[in-house]
C-alpha cells in the first residue's frame, strides 16, 4: 500500500464532496495529522486535531465522560468512539477519526497490552470502531496505527 497515494486519494475525494475531516489522537501524538498534511491540498479538507495524551484532555477538550474513562479505561472502543464523536462535534467536521492505545514499550498491570489499539470513526449518519493488536517496536506500532486510521476512513467514506 502506498500511504501517501492513499492520503492524496482521500483528500481529493473529500474536496470533491465538500467534506471536512478532523482527528483526535492519543498514542500517535499527531502523527496522523502530520502525515495527512504532508499532502498538498490537505488544508482544504483537514480542519485540525486534538492531541489528547492525558485523560483530562480527552474529557475537557473532546467531551469524553470521566465516568466512561473510569469504567472502561482510556484504551477501549468506547473511549475511541467518544473521542471521534467529540472531535467531529467540537471541530465542526463532516467526519472524524480517533486513536487510543498502548504503543509500549510496556504495560502496567491492569493496562491494555502493548500493541492494543482502538480506532474510532464518526460521521453524520454512522460511527464505528476498530480493534487492532499490532506487533513491533513503539514507533512501528504508532506508524501502523496511522496507516490503519487512513484505511478506516477509506473503508467508511470512499
Amino acid at each position: 500500500m502506498n500511504e501517501t497515494k492513499d492520503f492524496a486519494r482521500l483528500i481529493s475525494f473529500y474536496k470533491e464532496k465538500g467534506w471536512t475531516l478532523s482527528s483526535a489522537e492519543s498514542m500517535t501524538a499527531g502523527a496522523f495529522g502530520a502525515a495527512l498534511c504532508s499532502v498538498p491540498g490537505a488544508s482544504k479538507v483537514y480542519l485540525g486535531g486534538v492531541i489528547s495524551y492525558a485523560p483530562s484532555v480527552k474529557e475537557k477538550l473532546l467531551g469524553v465522560p470521566s465516568s466512561l474513562i473510569e469504567e472502561k479505561g482510556v484504551v477501549s472502543p468506547e473511549v475511541a468512539l467518544a473521542m471521534a464523536k467529540g472531535a467531529r462535534e467540537r471541530l465542526f467536521s463532516t467526519y472524524a477519526v480517533s486513536v487510543t492505545g498502548n504503543a509500549g514499550p510496556s504495560a502496567e498491570p491492569g493496562e491494555a497490552p502493548v500493541g492494543r489499539v482502538y480506532l474510532g470513526f464518526a460521521g453524520p449518519t454512522s460511527s464505528a470502531f476498530l480493534e487492532l493488536n499490532l506487533k513491533g517496536e513503539r514507533n512501528e506500532i504508532r506508524a501502523q496505527a496511522v496507516e490503519a486510521m487512513l484505511q478506516l476512513l477509506i473503508q467508511e467514506t470512499l
